[in-house]
């Protein structure tokens, strides 16, 4: 059976950085949006409780299942980890869920952001199962997970769970294809082998794969390529690609995309090489050698996430201070740079001798100016 047989096209309507005036969802221009969408032949959005604190899913309400006839659109959603306990609680966060988009049912139901935190959590909650049987009820259409974890967990998902599910949706772009810490050409290969389509989500890396580096920004030029056209192509043309999402945060974003997916978008052989080139110069610029090991956060008495921080600059550093800024906030919401005792414990412990007080300060400087 195919579970994606009434997807039209491959772009999917990601709901997680909607339009905002202030606080507030701006809903005339996710209106617009949501028309735009379904009026150019796609109908997949994509949404999940926790997408800003909540009002993804009741501007989809708004928007979407109170303006459109239930047969115009599919609904995807997700079971995530913070909304439960037990598994008791999980079908009672299905009914907000429910009540909050008015979708009456989800044709797509992931275990959200599945990863090493939290598998043996979904596990001993029986999310997975309890998934099924929503299914098995009606409410549901058809299972999956998204997943933030490597190849090893994946085939130890599957080999668990991969019974229960019908899809898997994966973190798929051209810069962390063949990144050894993000596995994405090892994953990919582990779920199509299994016999399971993806769904693709980041696949501009939030951004940052269309405010590239000069040197890549000059090299897409030669060539007469576009950012966005040329990472939405990469990510839809991988095997076993069924629908690649987009967060779009305004309309333009939107118009442009549609632009892209109007045809399936691929890639020549010749642009495969001129990304592979492009991957090479944004690993060739110079970055904090953190690791990650977070011995120097075990000692550090503010509190500090030192390893958050250095991947905060060394983003800053490939794409610019706008799009590593919303990462520095995120780490930095408890303790930062300014709340260095400059004990030097942080040195101690470092198993790549960096001169990480330094390197706090000058993080801290970068990201206030």
């Amino acid at each position: 059976m195919d579970v994606f047989d009434k997807v039209k096209g491959k772009l999917g309507f990601g709901c997680m950085r909607l339009p905002m005036r202030g606080d507030e969802v701006n809903r005339e221009e996710v209106c617009r949006m949501v028309d735009d969408f379904l009026a150019h032949g796609f109908n997949y959005f994509d949404t999940a409780h926790g997408y800003i604190g909540g009002k993804s899913e009741t501007a989809l309400r708004d928007c979407l299942t109170s303006r459109y006839d239930r047969s115009a659109y599919l609904m995807a959603n997700k079971l995530s980890d913070p909304f439960f306990e037990n598994r008791a609680g999980i079908r009672p966060f299905f009914r907000t869920q429910l009540e909050a988009t008015g979708a009456g049912y989800f044709d797509y139901y992931l275990i959200h952001a599945v990863g090493p935190w939290n598998y043996d959590k979904y596990r001993a909650c029986g999310a997975f199962e309890e998934a099924a049987a929503l299914k098995a009820d009606g409410l549901v259409r058809h299972v999956g997970f998204s997943f933030h974890g490597d190849a090893a967990l994946m085939e130890r998902v599957l080999r668990e769970k991969g019974d229960l599910v019908e899809f898997v949706q994966l973190q798929i772009n051209y810069l962390d294809y063949d990144d050894e810490s993000v596995q994405g050409r090892k994953l990919i290969g582990t779920v199509t082998a299994a016999g399971l389509p993806v769904v693709v989500m980041e696949p501009v890396k939030g951004g940052a794969l269309v405010d590239l580096p000069a040197s890549v920004r000059e090299l897409f030029g030669q060539e007469g390529m576009r950012p966005a056209d040329a990472a939405f192509a990469f990510a839809a043309s991988r095997p076993g690609v069924r629908v690649v999402l987009s967060g779009m945060s305004n309309r333009a974003q939107m118009l442009d995309n549609l632009r892209i997916f109007a045809a399936d978008p691929s890639l020549t052989r010749e642009q495969e090489e001129i990304l592979a080139e492009a991957v090479r110069r944004i690993r060739a610029i110079e970055l904090i050698g953190c690791t990650s090991c977070r011995y120097c956060t075990k000692g550090c008495p503010a509190g500090i996430d030192i390893p958050g921080i250095f991947t905060a600059v060394n983003q800053m550093r490939r794409f610019g201070v706008a799009t590593a800024r919303g990462h520095y906030a995120h780490v930095t919401k408890t303790a930062g740079p300014d709340d260095c005792l400059a004990c030097g414990a942080c040195e101690q412990s470092c198993p790549q001798h960096l001169p990480i007080r330094d390197l706090l300060r000058e993080a801290g400087d970068a990201f206030r100016g």
